[in-house]
């Protein structure tokens, strides 16, 4: 869930006996282009130096325009998404356009690549009816479940209702259609037993793990400090719930209350709100002090996330964000950097204790925690050193490699 780098080109990964050999994979994402959504790119190229074939379907974006391209033997086919989607309405017209072109870009590839798999990477819960096309010829279903999408639903429009019941109904058919489903972590695990009816063999924990050969330290760049002694990070989607106003009011309240203009955020990443929070921080008169890069290139990522001293996740706590797991957060670990956040399970989980944790909703609280850790270089030290240990001793990419296996292996048992 961030704008995440991609893994390069050229990044193979080895998989010992080739254990896929003979199989054929397609994977439906619908929300990001390939290779820049960097989870399923990572399961991809897995799943190929296993031995499969992969297929992948997905929109195009910005800088992935072309409709085909083979890249480290992965077949990517591109599909334009032209509804930009701002309401309920505009949503399920956007899912409905993929899903045609999803349809049509799945039999092309059946009746001349083949596929044993269909792998659907949620949002939106709709992929199951791309599935159920192929089960008369023996395909099985992996859902892989990226959100929680009632949750989503909820925290993006404030309400329930009846697209959130539909959001429900589409869930729980997603769930009764899979045979495997993949979890972030065991929140979303507990989810897919207890809400989705499946049985606990049948649901495996693969996290989205930074690959560490990949997302890598550079040498700080001053010009991102923009001549200031601090810098504080973000690295993700620029939306509406990923609380990036409360971020704002947090800078404010360091700025002018507390009266430190030595401290500079930074924060990487394109969205659908991106202009409006622009136009909320002229309004306020921060311009100086909140630097947005847009979608970066690798480069300008890296450097950002080098020079910051503290990375920041103001995610709202709702129930949403309470039960998932954020990317942005073992990249800052991978990193070594220590974080600040608003407590939540699964951010504690992911963080323990390379993270501070604020009250809730509280951009005072977090203020007040961010410049308590800009001002205590040794304690930024530890924590950014055991944030590096726990993502290299068990949340990298390195460490999921197996789990997915296992779940294809049980899928095509």
């Amino acid at each position: 869930m961030s704008s995440a780098p991609p893994v390069a080109a050229g990044d193979t990964f080895h998989v010992e006996g080739a254990p896929l050999a003979g199989r054929k994979v397609l994977i439906v994402v619908e929300n990001l282009p390939l290779p820049f959504d960097r989870r399923v790119w990572q399961e991809a190229k897995t799943l190929h130096a296993a031995g499969a074939v992969v297929s992948v379907i997905c929109p195009t974006g910005k800088g992935f325009e072309k409709r085909y391209e083979l890249i480290d033997g992965i077949h990517i086919h591109r599909h334009s998404l032209p509804i930009d989607a701002s309401g309920a309405l505009g949503f399920l017209l956007e899912y409905g356009a993929a899903l045609f072109w999803e349809t049509v870009l799945a039999w092309k590839i059946f009746l001349t690549r083949g596929f044993h798999v269909i792998q659907g990477c949620n949002p939106p819960d709709l992929i199951f009816l791309l599935a159920w096309q192929f089960r008369l010829f023996g395909v099985r279903y992996i859902f892989d479940h990226h959100d929680i999408n009632p949750e989503l639903y909820e925290a993006k429009f404030g309400k329930r209702g009846f697209f959130w019941r539909l959001m429900v109904l589409f869930e729980w058919l997603t769930f009764k259609s899979a045979r495997v489903s993949m979890a972030t972590n065991q929140s979303y695990r507990r989810i897919a037993i207890e809400r989705g009816g499946m049985a606990p063999e049948d649901v495996f924990v693969v996290r989205s793990g930074p690959d560490l050969r990949r997302l890598r330290r550079v040498d700080p760049v001053d010009k991102w400090r923009n001549g200031r002694r601090y810098m504080v990070g973000y690295v993700g989607v620029m939306g509406d719930q990923e609380g990036i106003d409360l971020l704002i009011d947090a800078a404010e309240h360091i700025v002018r209350t507390m009266g430190r203009e030595d401290v500079q955020f930074c924060l990487v990443g394109g969205g659908p709100s991106l202009e409006k929070l622009k136009q909320m921080v002229l309004d306020r008169g921060l311009g100086d002090y909140l630097t947005f890069t847009g979608r970066a290139p690798d480069q300008d990522l890296f450097e950002v996330l080098s020079t910051a001293d503290v990375g920041v996740n103001p995610d709202r706590v709702n129930t949403m964000n309470d039960l998932s797991t954020m990317n942005k957060i073992m990249e800052y670990m991978a990193l070594g950097k220590p974080i600040v956040q608003f407590d939540v399970t699964e951010g504690r989980f992911s963080a323990q204790e390379a993270s501070l944790y604020a009250a809730e909703n509280d951009p005072v609280d977090m203020a007040k925690k961010i410049v308590a850790l800009l001002e205590d270089p040794d304690r930024r030290a530890t924590m950014g050193q055991y944030g590096r240990r726990r993502v290299e001793q068990e949340l990298s990419w390195e460490h999921q490699i197996a789990p997915l296996l296992n779940a294809y292996q049980r899928a095509l048992r």
